[in-house]
């Protein structure tokens, strides 16, 4: 069982109609799925994979090899106790927005990464167009609510991800399995270390690596807006014994001063079905960011229902 490869570049020519809906099956079966032909050239990709690479070696390597992934894991082993980390990840993470810092010392990186980040908002924003029209919602409802009526106020950020290689894979998770919070991610994973993987149907189910790719995955926030038909998916990553795993997780989030709650057409619609009725709260975003932030690695519907009682 493999998640679906969508070609993205079918919607503009004689296959919309079967471009659009299988797009439509992967939000509401899969929750995950894999663009190519998206737009992004791959000359761009390239001098991205280059750059973090390079960021990786020059800025970030000395400082995971200190980090408390790596003494706790030390110390594990010379306990011998066959205990597993449960709360760290063997990650070296670092976030990109518009207002943060970016690392420095790294040629090309800011001028590329920049780059990147305005093509995948573009793709991003062309996604939840897609989104809408499948839901059979007004063009540009999601990303409207997402920046909290007109103007530009959603948040873009980029998570530059590595897995360096672990001697002992079978005590530390890379990443704890977990729904994402916000709206709707764009991930260009490694094309030779594996890891990443979705549960569905009960079973862990790897994300193939393909060249060049992007893994669209949608968070809670969507489920939300679509009233649940489509899902946020659990995944996590695995730690593996050989190979630096990079991975650029790109999403785009609702403003934290945004209202979130199942559109209306969706919810009217669902009340109508009776079994589909609307279970999801409205809520502000910042709010549901402050329970996510203390419950991240936990079952989503608690925090509906904290947010909710806010």
């Amino acid at each position: 069982m493999a998640i679906p490869v969508i070609d993205f570049s079918k919607l503009y020519g004689e296959e919309r109609a079967k471009t659009l809906a299988q797009i439509a099956n992967a939000c509401e079966v899969w929750g995950f799925f894999q663009l190519v032909n998206h737009g992004i050239s791959d000359e761009l990709l390239e001098r991205v994979k280059k750059v973090a690479s390079e960021c990786y070696k020059l800025e970030r390597e000395e400082g995971f090899k200190n980090s408390a992934a790596v003494k706790k894991l030390n110390e594990l082993v010379e306990k011998k106790s066959g205990e597993k980390l449960e709360n760290l990840d063997w990650e070296d993470v670092f976030l990109l927005s518009d207002d943060n810092e970016w690392p420095s010392k790294t040629p090309g990186f800011k001028e590329t990464m920049a780059e990147y980040r305005s093509e995948l908002r573009k793709l991003a924003e062309n996604v939840m167009e897609v989104m809408d029209e499948n839901l059979g919602l007004p063009n540009g409802y999601i990303k409207k609510a997402f920046n909290g009526g007109e103007g530009d106020n959603a948040f873009f950020g980029t998570k530059v991800s590595h897995y360096p290689p672990c001697s002992h894979p079978e005590l530390v998770n890379g990443l704890r399995p977990h729904t994402d919070a916000g709206g709707v991610i764009l991930l260009f994973q490694d094309e030779k270390v594996g890891g990443l993987q979705i549960l569905k149907d009960e079973e862990w189910i790897d994300v193939q690596p393909l060249p060049n790719s992007i893994v669209i995955n949608t968070g809670d926030q969507i489920e939300v807006l679509s009233n649940g038909r489509y899902k946020s998916i659990w995944h996590r990553v695995n730690a593996t014994p050989d190979g630096n795993r990079r991975s650029i997780a790109s999403f785009y989030n609702p403003s934290l001063k945004a209202t979130i709650a199942p559109a209306p057409e969706l919810s009217e619609k669902a009340n109508q079905e009776v079994e589909r009725a609307a279970n999801y709260p409205k809520f502000v975003f910042g709010d549901y960011m402050s329970v996510y932030a203390e419950q991240k690695f936990l079952p989503k519907e608690p925090r509906f229902q904290a947010v909710n009682a806010m």
